[in-house]
């Protein structure tokens, strides 16, 4: 049995890096295949229904069971799913295969992090950023190849079949935690995290950060090219320097992460997002610093989930699995709600003034941990010393 941490916490990079080849195919692979916006729309929907399932309870499943198991049996899932993603072209069927790709990627979203958590006790946000970096890596990776390959997306299919299958027998051959030894039942698990406040704080939180995320990704070339002027070229480079700069700040804040409280860290990164965002969004900037402030906004919005992950996680160290999978349905309700927010608003007033959203969730976000911040912090310490078969007590 493979126990050695290394090896696991760099297989768990690379489960995280096909998480990002999963999430991203859809739309790099749509214009290929001949999808209309309805039907690239509702392949994302099947997919998050898949996600949801699959990252609950997963991550309940990882407080009692070998968390390398459980990663097994996520990656052979998703081999499968890519290797028969539009082998045939039934429409159908191919949503049927989504909602498993879904169910794979969840897995890896469910108990990854718990893995690494749970391998590392220190420098636990350094690890859970670069987790998250390979999410960002991935999703890069497979559109930048897709044009390498010139759009032979299905060739990229096999291949990442192939190693997501490697990385199956990996896992089978490990062994990372069988869960805690005071188990607890189920039951008592969630009625004890249903009582926690902190916790649908994070929750709240967390889908400021996912949805400021994944809305500025898919509304920024549209942002540059209606509001600036770009032509389609310079505003889908503007993206990947976006991007570049969320994965720049995902290594950079990770490595500070051990030097300053994560609650307080949080708190800055909101603060800094909020005031690069607007000035990115409402200040008319030259090319230059244009460029400049889509580094800063990318770094400024970067590490906020993954910061919260690993605040979560160490906060409820004895039911992390659990307590994560709670935190991670932030992913599609931020990622559907916040893009939805932007929609709606722009049906009442301009483009411009609706994406005002993404700079005041983030003034939100620091005002929300500004004002309670010190009531939180102690919460925090006297969770983190609850012992397990303690009586669930609202937080």
């Amino acid at each position: 049995m493979i126990r050695h941490s290394g090896v696991l916490t760099v297989s768990s990079y690379f489960s995280m890096f096909f998480l990002g080849v999963g999430t991203a195919v859809i739309g790099a692979a749509s214009g290929s295949i001949g999808h209309t916006p309805y039907q690239t729309g509702l392949l994302i929907s099947v997919q998050n229904v898949g996600f949801i399932v699959s990252v609950l309870v997963s991550g309940i499943l990882s407080d009692s069971s070998d968390k390398a198991r459980l990663m097994s049996g996520g990656s052979l899932l998703l081999a499968v799913s890519f290797f028969f993603y539009y082998m045939w072209p039934a429409y159908a069927l191919n949503l049927v295969i989504m909602l498993f790709i879904g169910a794979g990627i969840g897995t890896y979203e469910g108990v990854a992090d718990a893995m690494l958590l749970g391998l590392h006790r220190n420098r636990q946000g350094l690890y859970i950023s670069i987790n998250h970096f390979f999410v960002t890596f991935g999703a890069l990776g497979i559109t930048l190849y897709l044009i390498f390959l010139q759009m032979d997306w299905r060739r990229s299919m096999v291949q990442s079949a192939v190693f997501v299958g490697a990385l199956a027998a990996m896992f089978f051959f490990s062994q990372a935690g069988t869960g805690t030894r005071e188990f607890q039942p189920l039951s008592q698990r969630v009625r004890f995290l249903r009582t926690q406040g902190v916790l649908a704080i994070f929750l709240l939180l967390a889908i400021f950060g996912v949805g400021i995320e994944l809305g500025l990704t898919g509304l920024l070339p549209g942002f540059l090219r209606s509001c600036r002027g770009y032509e389609n070229v310079p505003s889908n480079i503007g993206l990947v320097i976006f991007l570049g700069g969320i994965a720049a700040g995902r290594l950079m804040i990770g490595l500070l992460s051990g030097r300053m409280h994560l609650l307080n860290m949080i708190r800055l990164l909101f603060a800094a997002a909020a005031v690069c965002s607007f000035v990115l969004l409402f200040v008319t900037l030259p090319p230059g610093w244009t460029v400049v402030f889509l580094v800063l906004t990318g770094l400024g919005i970067s590490s906020l989930f993954p910061l919260l992950i690993t605040l979560t996680g160490t906060t409820y160290r004895s039911l992390s699995g659990s307590a994560l999978g709670v935190l991670k349905l932030a992913i599609p309700i931020g990622g559907i709600v916040v893009p939805f927010m932007v929609s709606i608003l722009t049906r009442w007033t301009s483009f411009q003034i609706a994406l005002g959203i993404f700079p005041l969730l983030q003034a939100l976000g620091f005002i929300i941990l500004s004002a309670g911040g010190k009531r939180i912090q102690a919460r925090i310490a006297d969770l983190q010393y609850i012992p397990l078969d303690q009586k669930p007590t609202a937080v």
